[in-house]
């Protein structure tokens, strides 16, 4: 049988010898050149018969210009243009000079003289046509781009070149010959056709034409100036062809990072094609071609994608083609190199030196190209991951309501984070795709020319190894699909948590939502243990592989009786090394496809979602009708699936100039009527018609991160007088003196340091700048108090009756801002409804009533009840005034008293407002968000230390290290065991028998593989326990910070965080650093070898290592720093996002999505310029660390040849040069691995930055916890509170003394920035007391835990918040109440019967912010947990602002009647809310003003609380004269 496999694979070659002789033909060189010429004259001869054709039928005509004519041209010079030209004259010399060398009788290799001439003649006129076409292309001012058959025919001649090369190379080494003189002209002639082929392939001439003519030259000119002033050239784009290929371009900015940390501003610019707004509008150009394909609204985001990719991806993947099989030389050359040193004595030298020639060239190739198509990869990575995220964010501003509650904004910032970065990775791995089947084919080839049909069993093992793949691919993406889902509702959560952090402070349900994320965390922990488990089992198979498919290979040839001599074992060992790497690459191939596929899918989902009707507002030109805004018979509704319209029967006219007023109960429709003129809701039937450009200001403040004037401005340019007289008008003047940066103080995230009504009239402000034409508030009055509240609206209608006005301020209001705008408002304030010319009552969704004030009174139906609960809270108020009356006349002010007013007014707090950090901006030159904090210099010890040991100290790591060593030494021995075993020739005896040699091998190979699952295990448990004590810790951290930290760190760097660096950490870290540590095992085993066969190897060595290490040395301070700038820059993004989402509906309103959409270009390329310069530096230095390990490689060949024979073994020869084929691979990847690792080490750093946040008091003192039943009275004393945000800084509350008595009503007042919030935020700890203290029951709170003490209050806040969930979780989050004490609280709030009217009850949904239920449904929703509580200690912080006046009466005799026997403090805006009140507390410049009860203050008239009631009573005197007329 082994004589029979022997006799076959003797045949097999003599077969393949006979079948085959054009190989080994030595006029294969002219056929391939006569044919590949051939091919290019004649497509050249079509191509002119065409023009020719063309030009018959055109007649001969020409088209001339006058204009061309007298327009002089002046060129300017390219380097592609002139490289062309150089390298075409030197290419057409040198085969004129072959010609003249055939002509004076130099031998070739063919022996037909036609041939060899005919090839030479047709090379020539190839030539010189491609010289006079390229010197054509100056007079023709047509060609941006080379020609593409020019380009074409640089591409083949150049591999016709390397083709050439190594066929005759092959001759000299398989007949022993010497190079001749062709041969060195073929070589140098590789060098300019390599140029052209790098030429052709960018296809850009690169030629300036610049027009010199008189007229336009000087504006040209000018033009040009001012470019190159406002934008820095990027380096990368001006590069020359060298530059390119060594990446010495990147060198100018190596020289500044390593002399000082980088900033961003000193990162050059990026070339057009990679800047967002190039990309954006390239990708939108693809996207139109597909839906014009396709004719579809929604086109194929994968086509879209192929369009936008393929150009790029098709010259990376020529790059990677070319690398693949240029690695593939050295394992062919390992046979021929081992005979070479058994029979030296009869070969030359000169031999041997090709050979090592040979080595050397195919590494350099190797080198050059896998660097290219790798930075390539990237690039196309970066530019890809640009032109979606711009487009997931173009489509965020244009999502309909019903898609935008189906995606939180958690889920798109990891469409924008995670997904994005997993699609980026699959465009890295996409050239596998086509390496893979080259790697695997060129492999077999090699196999078959060495071991014959050894070759098929080879590759019967490869296949089946790679089948495993199938069930491994399909669980991955299984878990994958989890893995992301996880992901999403876990950032989903901590988004909201982040997002209503003060809530959960308040409200003491920070440890309940802590233990949530920590059971999403959990689900997406065992998701990622499944996948690591999984990868760990692959690493085994894969890791396995080569040796695998070697004992099969080797078993199989022994079975056959095929000799295995030393060369075709290492020949056969080589390319399994080499093939590991196609087998290696593919499970992370296909996770990465699997991971691609599932994120390309949810980013596609997502921009296919339905968006806004364009359609649903019809803009009318202003010269076209008399009307602003027209609706007839609208129908719309918010869920387009539900069978009731949430408007119905809607018909509306309003003409130009007119004030409308909307009002109406809670959930009535009013804020959807506005909704459906801006075109926000789904439009069923029915037209909106709006002439003129609009303004909005929603119910909920919408502020963004930056200073108060960008937010007024809003994108309009600065008018000085009309920016005085809007801020003048909204009263933001004493604002601005608040501030020492006045309007220039910057805005924290969603205005956490302004209070509700500097947020409001902000805004106010905003649509008042805008000057639209058309003006729709919904309800922005409430959050103010009612001074303000009064001066705002006559800003916004300046229509009031004369009674509400002074005499002096009639001309204000006649001459106000917008007196001749149109203005639609809704309130729930009554007393603003008389200015109205029209007011509209909804309920139901439909206009129930429209008229004027008196018309609505008289037809007495709905309108009345609002009325008159407003009435009746209104009389209350006037009843204690008028009391006030009869006992003392009524005086007017007198000069001190008017003086002494606007004393008080003046006298606000410099160093308050929502959270009182004000003074702190003053005192940070007006910035409050401080830039995000960037550690600089290497990445300390500390940081490795605590990754490293974080899990068990640190004791699985020796473990890790210990089994790859093993396995290392054991794949070491078992290929020294098989090189030393088997016989150098075919005529030599092995030492042992075949079978007992595989035997030994297979047990060694077995143990090594063991060795790697161990390894494996114990790497996906260590970093993935790692990984969650990481989050754990950060999470703690966090949600044991002090409020101070949310209100200056904006919500995107730590979503950032928790995204990004956490799925970093997760996935990679663990990875990356034991690659570290295995690649400088496998080098050292590489080195060992090496050094075995000829120590003189160390000679070169070390100074190249020491070169190496000073490279990366020099390479890491800057790297280092362009990877912090790019995880920086990337936060700035999501949170310009998240803010966007916020306000798409003001920014659609104010047609302000270009300007918007802009900033996020701007801020994606403010990202990708670190981040591609870090690719970018990245492949610099493994292009220099290449060339250095290829340098040492190929100083061993030349050592390895010059030495005597007899002095090595060619055996272990063989295995040295075997392993140094992956020396260069190898340095590189350590290098690499430990800087890539650095790199990913930032993430760490970044989460331990937030683990170690300042924490609050402890939750709980177990020495010192209060009683049970504490607070029975609910007494709160202050005694000598002072309060400061900082040590520096100055006290905002000071020397407050002052008790609130047990089970009494108290009402707190004072203008915005008194010291108000500061008070509520002592009182729960939110801030600390720098002196003095709090009691409440003889119990000092700074002495108690505040789970303790936040759990024992009640709070219902100005902002209602709602969590996404169902009705039953967001009223008792905690789970401590009956389904009958729920509903009670609901019917006691009035949402009993809107509740049971859904058909989930107390399960009914509830979606991100509340989003499905009205600001006064959510209101009332606040207040039924308060209801719920029952706490002895109630506070109110004006929580009745958004609900109409009907259901506040009703509420506040709820209050009235269920907190009777409760601590009741009140801060209110409305005044009758604390008219009833027991003690009235005046807080002024944070001190107490006045505390007495509102009789006693109103007895004089002095007092502040005084004033507030004069004030009210006058501007209430109008309405309450309308009203009484009509009863």
């Amino acid at each position: 049988m082994l004589d029979l496999g022997g006799v076959a694979a003797a045949n097999l070659k003599l077969l393949t010898r006979v079948n085959w002789p054009q190989l080994h033909s030595p006029c294969l060189r002219e056929h391939i050149s006569i044919g590949v010429q051939l091919g290019f004259l004649g497509i050249l001869l079509l191509h002119f018969l065409r023009k020719c054709v063309d030009l018959a039928f055109n007649g001969g005509t020409k088209t001339t210009d006058q204009g061309k004519e007298d327009c002089q041209i002046g060129l300017k010079f390219s380097n592609s243009y002139k490289a062309s030209m150089v390298c075409s004259t030197l290419l057409l010399g040198v085969h004129i000079s072959m010609l003249l060398m055939l002509l004076n009788g130099r031998e070739t290799d063919c022996h037909s003289i036609v041939r060899v001439f005919s090839a030479e003649v047709l090379q020539i006129i190839a030539w010189a046509i491609s010289l006079v076409a390229v010197y054509r292309i100056f007079p023709s001012r047509r060609y941006v781009k080379f020609p593409w058959i020019i380009r074409a025919w640089w591409l083949c001649s150049c591999l016709m070149s390397i083709v050439c090369i190594s066929l005759d190379i092959s001759f000299r080494i398989t007949y022993h010959g010497h190079l001749r003189l062709r041969d060195y002209a073929d070589l140098f002639a590789l060098l300019p056709s390599t140029f052209l082929l790098a030429i052709s392939v960018r296809g850009k001439t690169c030629i300036v034409f610049n027009a010199l003519n008189g007229i336009t030259d000087p504006l040209l000119q000018e033009k040009s100036g001012k470019d190159s002033d406002s934008k820095r050239e990027s380096p990368y784009g001006k590069a020359t062809l060298l530059q390119q290929i060594t990446f010495s371009w990147l060198t100018p900015l190596f020289a500044v990072g390593y002399k000082k940390p980088l900033e961003q501003d000193e990162i050059p610019d990026l070339d057009v094609k990679d800047s967002a707004g190039f990309l954006s509008s390239s990708f939108d150009e693809n996207l139109n071609q597909v839906k014009e394909k396709e004719r579809s609204t929604n086109p194929s985001i994968y086509k879209a994608i192929f369009l936008f990719i393929r150009r790029k991806a098709a010259i990376n993947a020529l790059f990677a083609v070319t690398s693949a099989a240029a690695s593939y030389v050295g394992p062919y050359l390992i046979d021929d190199f081992v005979n070479f040193l058994t029979k030296k004595n009869t070969r030359s030298l000169q031999s041997g030196y090709l050979l090592a020639l040979g080595f050397l060239g195919a590494k350099t190739v190797e080198t050059i190209a896998q660097r290219q198509w790798i930075f390539g990869a990237r690039q196309l990575g970066l530019r890809l991951r640009a032109s979606m995220i711009s487009h997931i964010y173009k489509k965020g501003l244009l999502l309909s309501s019903q898609s935008r509650q189906s995606h939180t904004s958690g889920e798109i910032i990891n469409y924008m984070s995670v997904d994005i970065q997993r699609i980026t990775d699959f465009i890295w791995y996409l050239n596998y795709i086509w390496m893979l089947p080259i790697q695997i084919s060129l492999a077999i080839y090699i196999l078959q020319t060495t071991l014959g049909l050894g070759s098929m069993a080879a590759l019967t093992a490869t296949l089946a190894v790679m089948a495993c793949n199938i069930p491994i691919t399909r669980y991955q993406k299984r878990y994958q699909t989890k893995i992301m889902e996880a992901k999403d509702n876990r950032m989903k959560a901590t988004s909201e948590v982040l997002r209503n952090m003060k809530i959960l402070k308040l409200q003491a349900w920070d440890t309940e939502f802590l233990h949530k994320i920590e059971s999403l965390r959990k689900i997406e922990y065992n998701c990622l243990w499944k996948s690591l488990r999984l990868s760990a089992i692959s690493a085994f198979v894969f890791w396995g592989s080569p040796t695998f498919i070697s004992v099969v290979t080797f078993g199989a040839c022994m079975l056959m009786g095929i000799q295995l001599t030393a060369g075709r074992v290492l020949s056969a060992l080589a390319t399994f090394r080499m093939l590991q790497d196609p087998i290696f690459n593919l499970p992370d191939l296909l996770s990465v496809i699997a991971q691609g596929k599932v994120s390309a899918d949810r980013v596609a989902s997502f921009l296919q979602e339905a968006e806004i009707q364009h359609d649903a507002t019809e803009y009318v030109p202003k010269d076209q009708g008399e009307y602003a805004i027209s609706i007839d018979d609208g129908r719309f509704s918010w869920d387009s699936d539900s069978s009731n319209p949430t408007l119905d029967e809607i018909r509306l006219k309003v003409k130009r100039g007119m004030k409308v007023a909307i009002c109406g109960t809670v959930g009535s429709g009013k804020s959807s009527l506005l909704s459906c003129i801006l075109g926000e809701i789904q439009k069923l039937s029915g037209t909106v018609k709006i002439s003129g450009a609009k303004a909005y200001v929603p119910q909920s403040p919408w502020i963004l991160t930056g200073n108060i004037r960008e937010n007024i401005l809003f994108g309009n340019p600065y008018d000085s007088v009309r920016y005085y007289r809007t801020v003048k008008s909204c009263a933001l003047l004493k604002d601005f003196e608040l501030f020492s940066c006045g309007d220039l103080t910057d805005i924290g995230e969603r205005g956490i340091n302004m209070s509700g009504g500097q947020k409001q009239r902000i805004q106010i402000a905003r649509a008042v700048y805008h000057d639209a034409d058309i003006y729709l508030f919904d309800d922005p009055f409430s959050a103010v108090d009612a001074h303000t509240g009064t001066q705002l609206f006559q800003v916004g209608t300046y229509f009031l009756t004369f009674q509400l006005c002074y005499e002096n301020d009639l001309q204000e209001c006649l001459m106000g801002i917008l007196k001749d705008k149109t203005v639609v408002y809704v309130t729930h304030q009554v007393e603003f409804l008389p200015a109205a010319d029209i007011i509209l009552v909804m309920h139901n969704g439909r206009i129930e009533q429209a008229g004027t004030f008196s018309e609505l009174l008289k037809q007495n139906v709905g309108f009345e009840a609002l009325v008159g609960a407003h009435s009746e809270a209104l009389e209350s108020v006037l009843a204690v005034e008028n009391s006030r009356r009869t006992s003392q006349d009524p005086e007017p002010d007198d000069e001190s008293n008017t003086e002494s007013t606007s004393k008080s007014n003046s006298s606000l707090s410099q160093y308050d407002s929502d959270h009182d950090l004000s003074v702190e901006i003053s005192e940070k030159g007006g910035k409050f968000v401080q830039d995000e904090e960037r550690e600089k210099g290497s990445i300390g010890k500390e940081v490795y230390w605590s990754y490293l040991t974080i899990v068990k100290g640190g004791a699985l790591v020796p473990c890790i290290i210990l089994a790859q060593s093993l396995f290392q030494i054991l794949q070491v021995v078992s290929n020294y065991w098989m090189a030393w075993s088997s016989p150098p020739t075919s005529d030599t005896a092995p030492l042992y028998g075949m079978s007992f040699i595989l035997l030994v091998y297979t047990l060694l190979s077995i143990s090594s593989s063991l060795c790697v699952l161990v390894r494996a295990t114990l790497v996906a448990i260590t970093g993935l326990s790692t990984a969650q004590k990481l989050f754990t810790n950060m999470l703690h951290s966090l949600l044991r910070a002090p409020m101070a930290f949310f209100d200056s760190t904006p919500t995107g760097r730590i979503l950032n965080r928790a995204s990004m660096d956490q799925g970093v950490i997760d996935m990679e870290i663990a990875q990356r650093l034991g690659w570290c540590a295995f690649s400088i095992i496998q080098i050292l085993g590489t080195i060992a070898v090496m050094s075995q066969v000829a120590w003189e190897v160390f000679v070169i060595f070390i100074p190249v290592t020491a070169v190496c290490i000073w490279y990366q040395q020099y390479y890491t301070p800057t790297a280092r720093e362009l990877a912090r700038l790019a995880g920086i820059q990337q936060a700035p993004i999501l949170h310009h996002f998240s803010e966007s989402l916020a306000g798409a509906a003001t920014i659609r309103s104010f047609d302000q999505q270009e300007r918007f959409y802009c900033s996020n270009l701007d801020l994606i390329d403010n990202h990708s310029r670190p981040w591609f310069h870090n690719v970018s530096a990245m492949e610099w230095l493994s292009f220099r660390l290449n060339l250095l390990s290829n340098f040492v490689f190929a100083f061993s060949l030349v050592l390895l040849v010059s030495l005597p024979q007899g002095v090595i073994s060619p055996s272990i020869a063989g295995l040295a040069v075997t392993y140094g084929i992956n020396l260069n691979v190898l340095q590189a990847s350590v290098i690499w691995n430990i800087c890539n690792a650095e790199n990913k080490m930032i993430s760490i750093e970044r989460v331990l930055q937030y683990s170690s946040v300042t924490s609050e008091a402890p939750l709980v003192l177990e020495g010192s916890r209060p009683p049970n039943k504490w607070p029975e009275l609910g007494v709160i004393c202050f005694k000598d509170l002072q309060i400061r945000y900082a040590e520096h800084l100055p006290s905002v509350l000071k020397n407050i003394n002052c008790t609130f008595p047990g089970r009494k009503k108290v009402g707190v007042v004072g203008r915005t920035g008194s010291g108000k919030s500061t008070l509520i935020q002592a009182l729960f700890r939110i801030v600390e007391p720098r002196e003095g203290s709090i009691i409440i029951d003889d119990v000092d709170i700074s002495k108690i835990g505040l789970q303790d003490l936040r759990s024992r209050l009640s709070i219902i806040p100005q902002d209602p918040t709602m969590f996404e969930g169902t009705v039953r979780g967001n009223l008792d989050p905690l789970g401590q109440y009956s389904d009958y004490e729920i509903w009670e609280a609901l019917e006691k709030c009035q949402l009993g019967d809107l509740v049971r009217a859904k058909d989930e009850k107390l399960d009914s949904p509830v979606v991100e912010n509340g989003d499905n239920w009205s600001m006064g449904q959510r209101q009332l929703f606040c207040l039924g947990r308060a209801l719920l509580k029952k706490s002895r200690i109630l506070v109110l912080d004006e929580a009745t602002a958004s609900v109409d006046s009907a259901t506040d009466g009703v509420i506040q005799k709820i209050i009235s009647h269920e907190f009777k026997d409760r601590t009741v403090v009140t801060i209110a805006h409305r005044i009758h809310t604390i008219i009833d009140s027991d003690l009235v507390l005046v807080l002024s410049d944070g001190r107490v003003a006045e505390y007495d009860t509102p009789a006693r203050l109103l007895e004089r008239e002095e007092s502040f609380f005084s004033k507030l009631i004069k004030e009210y009573s006058m501007r209430s005197q109008s309405f309450n004269s309308l009203t009484n007329v009509h009863a």
